[in-house]
């Protein structure tokens, strides 16, 4: 059975890197997007000069209505779905200290960040899950070593985004390995990708990089590889595991 995976988030970064490991593998992929239309569109071309096939959706992770239009697409144009990447995530366009947060702000990344995740794993589960007629499958979750610092005085909302989608991988890794599916997590640390540039920090790589322990940013590919291998069959005992990708970063 070829594999058909869906990418949230997949126009660029870490869910493009992914995409386009996955096409070099012969995956059928649905490069996901909320607004770069063009950038997923350069992505999907991608994959299909690697030997995979691919379409370009559009639909937003913080809307059910969007997530379940998006999986009803895969299953047309790609038939059973294999696996899922939970990569979308957003972030606020300047740094946050707790006087500055508004309800609307945190609950809009909330949406896509972690009840977004929740609602593509359980539209994923419905259609791989063995005990409702299905194949198995795997989903990888992506994650951010803001879980673990919390991202004080810059990002609290999106630290504890992400430490919840720590939580519900573990949770939801336990519930359906029974049902043949997989769950794990991908902790990356500092990567080079637009995310800090559109969350007010361009400059923050050239800044901080080198005092991480490694000494240089991760690359997108670096964590598409763990990625890819934790969707694989190479990983067949491996579930309910986060995996940090950081460069003992701390």
């Amino acid at each position: 059975m070829s594999e058909v995976v869906i990418v949230t988030g997949a126009s660029s970064g870490i869910g493009a890197a992914t995409a386009r490991l996955l096409g070099a593998a012969g995956a059928s992929v649905v490069i996901n997007y909320r607004s770069s239309k063009a950038l997923a569109e350069e992505v999907a071309a991608d994959v299909e000069a690697r030997g995979g096939k691919a379409m370009a959706l559009q639909a937003d992770m913080g809307s059910e209505t969007d997530i379940v239009r998006m999986f009803a697409a895969t299953d047309k144009a790609f038939g059973p779905l294999t696996g899922l990447v939970n990569n979308a995530a957003i972030n606020t366009p300047v740094l946050r200290t707790i006087p500055d947060y508004t309800f609307k702000e945190v609950m809009d990344l909330l949406a896509v960040n972690t009840a977004g995740v929740l609602i593509c794993c359980r539209e994923a589960v419905r259609r791989m899950s063995t005990k409702h007629g299905g194949n198995g499958g795997a989903i990888v979750n992506v994650s951010s070593i803001g879980a673990l610092t919390g991202s004080p005085s810059r990002f609290i909302h999106y630290g504890g985004s992400k430490a919840a989608v720590d939580t519900m991988t573990m949770g939801l890794a336990a519930e359906v390995v029974r049902d043949g599916i997989r769950i794990n997590a991908v902790r990356p640390g500092m990567i080079d990708t637009p995310m800090h540039a559109k969350s007010g920090q361009a400059d923050r790589v050239a800044e901080f990089a080198a005092k991480t322990p490694l000494g240089r940013a991760g690359r997108p590919e670096e964590v598409a590889e763990a990625i890819v291998w934790l969707l694989s069959d190479k990983a067949s005992l491996v579930t309910g595991a986060i995996l940090n990708v950081m460069g003992a970063q701390r």
